[in-house]
């Protein structure tokens, strides 16, 4: 640090008061945004600080307020884009409440999520928003409510002692079976991958329900790798059934856009040899050639509706959990065409 910026740090609130020629509480109102002060009273606080260039020391008043204007944000990966636009609508509402966010990453990995928990306690964040490892149990998560530090669970529901914000996957199957089955296809592959949380149950679930509604075969679930590369290179496990599929509905659009790769690898064309359908709608939906259908799940709905029951949580710590469940909507683009009477 040098010097001058040593010199600034030292410039003390009542410094300021007397400089603005005003009580030392009345700078505190204004620094606080305090619509007790007038205007003229406002500017010349404000100019005060401006010249003396003071630095307002939030750690030390949030230590006052017992509070860090913090909060964690706790997510399974950074590989997948869905998490992104989830965490701008986080950090949408956590702004406007003028907080911050701390995000972490726990690799899927419990033991890691644990100790990130436990860190974020001893750094006294305010709450904290995760999407919970699979291997999280119930009592796990609600040891950490019972320490008094609030917590929502996202899009992975674990337990109902504790505020959730999700996503209705099942609805979102059912729109996307409907769709393929109205182009004609009979023979429709699940591409899943991934260890088996909540979500992947209400998927698959949902995706076997809405086949079994039309009379299809509903275990045409083909697993593949966890990476894009890989799961280009894997497209081929599609044909390697005993029905072979006209379309595939994906578990992410990660698959999706990873299969789209593998199938133009293989001779086939998207939305014409094959129908491809993604679940999320991320932004690169849109930008793939042909453009992918997805089920829209709202990321950035979704984040901000967990960031609203956390801050709601900390404002009342003792009330019942709520839960939140956002509607989905099929996207549709290009990736998709009726189905051919020969097999593919």
């Amino acid at each position: 640090m040098s010097t001058h910026d040593h010199r600034k740090s030292r410039i003390t609130l009542l410094d300021v008061a007397r400089h603005a020629n005003v009580s030392r509480a009345t700078a505190s109102l204004v620094i606080r945004k305090s619509p007790l002060v007038g205007a003229a009273t406002r500017e010349k606080v404000e100019q005060a600080l401006k010249e003396l260039g003071y630095v307002y020391n939030m750690g030390a008043a949030s230590l006052r307020a017992e509070r860090s204007n913090t909060i964690g944000v706790i997510v399974p990966t950074l590989g997948n884009p869905f998490y992104g636009e989830l965490l701008s609508g986080i950090d949408n509402i956590v702004g406007e409440a003028e907080m911050v966010v701390i995000l972490a990453n726990s690799g899927e990995q419990f033991s890691r999520q644990s100790l990130l928990l436990q860190r974020m306690r001893e750094h006294g964040v305010d709450g904290v928003i995760a999407s919970l490892t699979a291997e999280t149990q119930p009592d796990c998560i609600e040891q950490i409510a019972d320490w008094g530090l609030p917590v929502v669970q996202v899009l992975r529901h674990v337990t109902g002692k504790l505020d959730y914000a999700g996503v209705d996957y099942a609805g979102g199957m059912q729109q996307a079976v409907d769709y393929l089955a109205s182009l004609g296809h009979e023979d429709i592959a699940f591409a899943v991958h991934g260890p088996v949380h909540s979500a992947y149950r209400h998927r698959v679930d949902g995706f076997r329900g809405a086949m079994l509604e039309r009379g299809l075969d509903p275990e045409l679930i083909v697993r593949v790798p966890m990476t894009m590369p890989q799961i280009a290179q894997a497209a081929p496990l599609l044909f390697e059934q005993e029905r072979q599929p006209t379309a595939a509905i994906c578990f992410n659009d990660v698959i999706a856009l990873g299969l789209a790769a593998g199938l133009y690898d293989c001779g086939r064309t998207v939305g014409h040899d094959f129908s491809l359908v993604g679940f999320d709608d991320v932004a690169d939906a849109e930008a793939t050639r042909p453009r992918l259908t997805s089920v829209s799940s709202t990321p950035v709905t979704v984040g901000q509706n967990a960031a609203r029951l956390l801050l709601e949580r900390i404002a009342e710590p003792h009330r019942a959990p709520q839960q939140i469940v956002s509607k989905t909507y099929l996207k549709i683009r290009q990736s998709c065409g009726p189905a051919k009477a020969f097999a593919i």
